[in-house]
């Protein structure tokens, strides 16, 4: 019998994200109108999407491609990123990375390093400049004894590995970052920076014939035809051999994944412009917290002068969707966390706030998966986006021609996502286990 799959939602993006407010106007592809038939359809163009798109090229040149956004690429929760393509663990703890093998550690660099080679490679492909693509690596940020002992720990571990690093004192950090609200800090040259919707903007224009991304094309439905399937929008269809769905989270509404994914939502906001002499310090540099849920923050310098970002907070919400509101109250903590960390900007008013979906599995495992014949998933960024999420999609590329590289190879080696709780079992919990985290985190 053949399978039909209906679209029960369609994603909805809250609050305005300041990387895309801040971009220059730029004419969309235009929408699917009619029918045209493709090798292999991508449904999604954020960061798994285009990698899918890029390693099919990538492994074959001629085969016609179709890329259906929901919306205007960028817009989506690709461009709600925060910008860090991060190569090592995104936990800064010696407990979350103590836990795993030497062998599991270095698989993960490992793929988060071939995810960022494949950015690297359009962006030097295309002479992107500094603003779109920095390979200029990040800091790990602690305000207390905690964090501090947790860089200490966590230094020892990259010794291990045999990875670079250089830890900061208090007195380093200050120069840093210009405040003496931070303790120590620890530098790993391995993580580049983005404009993350800039980033894959530049991306999806510079993908070309046979690959053809269509914008404000949204998947209403699909079934199969024959050994392939037919794939509906508002106003066109793509019938090709094989699909890939690369839309994280927004899977479940289509009916995959059931009590397999947890959605969390994560919040940021970003000042308006100021003087760059009211803070000291670097005007360029990003930091993810010691303690994990802790707080990111990441300094920009622009013609208009400088900006802060800030993000944390994070809330379960398995509809997919939040409120103004949630964004209202995580701005109020973006707040008292920019004020307290940089006094000399007291006063400094957010000009955008926004939140961003992730999804996560229950045992921090991708989804990339044959979910029916001809039509692979890439899901599960479990919290680090433009890594995971680029590599889900070169991996769900290959898995579609049938072409594993050493890192499709340790995909097919690694467990499958566990099931999560039924509800309100899920919810209840996930509640419970993001506030407690957040609580362990206290001020970083």
């Amino acid at each position: 019998m053949e399978q039909k799959f209906r679209a029960r939602a369609l994603p909805r993006q809250p609050g305005i994200s300041a990387w895309v407010a801040m971009l220059p106007p730029r004419t969309p592809h235009p929408a699917l109108m009619g029918r045209v038939t493709a090798d292999v359809a991508v449904v999604g163009a954020g960061f798994a999407g285009l990698a899918a798109a890029r390693r099919l090229s990538q492994l074959d040149p001629t085969l016609r491609v179709a890329v259906l956004e929901a919306g205007v690429v960028g817009e989506g929760p690709a461009g709600r990123n925060s910008g860090f393509i991060i190569d090592l663990p995104h936990e800064v703890s010696a407990e979350s990375l103590g836990s795993d093998s030497t062998d599991h550690a270095r698989r993960d660099i490992f793929k988060n390093r071939t995810a960022i080679a494949l950015a690297q490679g359009m962006a030097e492909e295309h002479a992107w400049g500094r603003e779109v693509f920095n390979p200029c690596g990040r800091y790990s940020i602690a305000r207390g004894d905690a964090g501090d002992h947790h860089l200490v720990d966590y230094a020892r571990q990259l010794t291990g590995l045999g990875e670079p690093h250089r830890l900061l004192n208090a007195a380093q950090t200050r120069a840093l970052t210009g405040t003496d609200s931070f303790s120590s800090a620890l530098f790993t040259p391995g993580t580049a920076m983005i404009q993350p919707a800039d980033f894959v903007r530049r991306f999806a224009d510079a993908l070309r014939p046979p690959v053809t991304v269509y914008e404000n094309s949204a998947v209403l439905s699909f079934e199969q035809q024959g050994s392939g399937w037919l794939i509906r929008t508002a106003k066109g269809e793509v019938a090709t051999n094989r699909m890939i769905l690369a839309v994280n989270g927004h899977a479940q509404s289509f009916g995959f994944l059931q009590r397999r994914l947890m959605h969390v939502f994560t919040y940021a906001s970003m000042t308006r412009p100021f003087d760059p002499k009211r803070l000291a310090g670097e005007r360029e540099w990003a930091a993810t917290p010691a303690l994990p849920m802790g707080t990111t923050i990441r300094r920009l310098s622009g013609p208009e002068g400088d900006r802060m970002l800030v993000r944390s907070r994070y809330t379960y919400n398995p509809s997919i969707t939040v409120g103004d509101a949630a964004i209202a109250r995580a701005g109020r903590a973006h707040d008292r966390k920019l004020a307290s960390r940089f006094p000399t900007l007291s006063g400094l008013p957010m000009e955008y706030r926004w939140a961003g979906a992730m999804a996560l599995t229950w045992n921090s495992v991708p989804v990339v998966e044959e979910a029916a014949p001809n039509l692979w998933l890439a899901a599960g960024c479990n919290g680090v986006g433009a890594t995971n999420a680029t590599a889900n999609g070169i991996v769900a590329a290959e898995r579609a021609l049938d072409q594993l590289s050493e890192l499709g190879r340790n995909f097919q080696r690694a467990a499958a996502p566990s099931a999560i709780p039924p509800e309100p079992i899920a919810t209840i919990g996930g509640k419970a286990a993001l506030a407690w985290k957040e609580w362990r985190a206290g001020d970083e």
